[in-house]
């Protein structure tokens, strides 16, 4: 085998999929001996998600040389959602064009699917000054974008030194949700200037249900008209995808 990851639950797999299930449809990872690494940045060129998942985080983790390897998403979050709770999931690949998937939990399964060849180029990072930093419960987060767009497409993001609000607008009418710093499900709010900003409701939830169950609290980062930056740890022995996503450069 060239390269083989194995962690003792399926939950790391389903979150990493799931996420990336929601931009691109074949997914470009590369394992070295650090780890395991993907980027993508979805067909509009809205969204972006960097994935860090080192070696430490994985139960067993081996890679003999640098090696990258594309699936079709749908093909991966087909297997990896036959996985059961208590399933540990094993996945390796040598230089015949498979990947080589195993559960096994008492009862063991083993799936091959196709590698593809890629069809994106290489994603740079953005290069962003974030101001603003906000950590928050996963669950608030989530309700507030709910709360919003039952009036919105969009929400804006206001954050000062003492508190935050996201409201929304549309032809239907307006709605807010404020913060104040303090409040038990805000942990952290830091902001080095006020910050402004209007994002799509759309991507923050689809990502948002699909990264968050990962994790109870989540942070994201932006400043004014600027990129806002989530991140969602993997779990607690290490990992952690970035979500990015570009402003609405037009508000209304």
């Amino acid at each position: 085998m060239v390269f083989i990851a194995k962690t003792s639950s399926p939950n790391e797999w389903k979150v990493v999929v799931n996420a990336i299930s929601t931009l691109v449809e074949e997914a470009s990872f590369e394992a070295t001996a650090e780890g395991l690494t993907f980027r993508a940045m979805d067909p509009s060129h809205v969204a972006l998600v960097d994935l860090d998942w080192p070696n430490s985080a994985f139960d067993k983790y081996d890679c003999d040389k640098p090696f990258k390897f594309t699936v079709r998403v749908e093909d991966l979050v087909k297997l990896i959602r036959r996985a059961g709770a208590e399933d540990s999931i094993e996945i390796s690949a040598a230089e015949d064009e498979m990947l080589l998937l195993k559960m096994a939990n008492g009862y063991e399964r083993e799936f091959q699917i196709h590698l593809i060849e890629s069809t994106y180029g290489a994603t740079p990072l953005p290069k962003l000054s974030l101001n603003s930093k906000v950590l928050l419960t996963e669950q608030t987060f989530e309700k507030m974008l709910s709360d919003i767009s039952v009036v919105s497409d969009h929400i804006t993001i206001d954050t000062s030194a003492k508190k935050i609000v996201f409201s929304g607008k549309s032809d239907s009418g307006t709605g807010s949700a404020t913060l104040e710093k303090g409040y038990q499900d805000l942990l952290e709010l830091k902001v080095k200037e006020d910050s402004r900003a209007t994002y799509s409701i759309d991507y923050l939830l689809n990502i948002t249900r699909a990264a968050g169950k990962s994790t109870d609290v989540l942070t994201f980062e932006y400043s004014n008209k600027m990129p806002l930056r989530l991140t969602f740890k993997l779990s607690e022995k290490g990992g952690r995808m970035h979500f990015y996503l570009a402003p609405r450069l037009e508000e209304k």
